[in-house]
């Protein structure tokens, strides 16, 4: 991606962003053009990498940052099935221990 800069009128999405380093989010996060829109999805808790991620490092770095908003899913936003809420509360709970 370097050199690439997402122009005008683009709306570019990163899916399992949880997946990237911070130097990789950085790169990505720093090809935004005017006037172009980008979301960037993943679950911190899931990451496929060691050492931190690049998800939670943006979150922590831009909070509170113009025209950037951060939207966290609670428990109530599963859609998938009652058990997997289920699953959900028995792996939080284990977490904690």
């Amino acid at each position: 991606m370097r050199g690439k800069t997402f122009n005008s009128k683009t709306f570019v999405i990163l899916d399992e962003a949880q997946n990237t380093s911070p130097a990789q989010m950085k790169m990505f996060l720093t090809r935004i053009g005017e006037d172009c829109k980008v979301v960037i999805n993943g679950d911190i808790n899931q990451s496929d990498i060691r050492g931190p991620n690049g998800l939670a490092d943006a979150v922590d770095r831009l909070a509170g940052l113009p025209n950037v908003y951060v939207h966290e899913f609670v428990r109530d936003d599963i859609v998938r099935s009652g058990l997997v809420k289920d699953i959900i509360d028995r792996y939080e709970v284990s977490d904690v221990d």
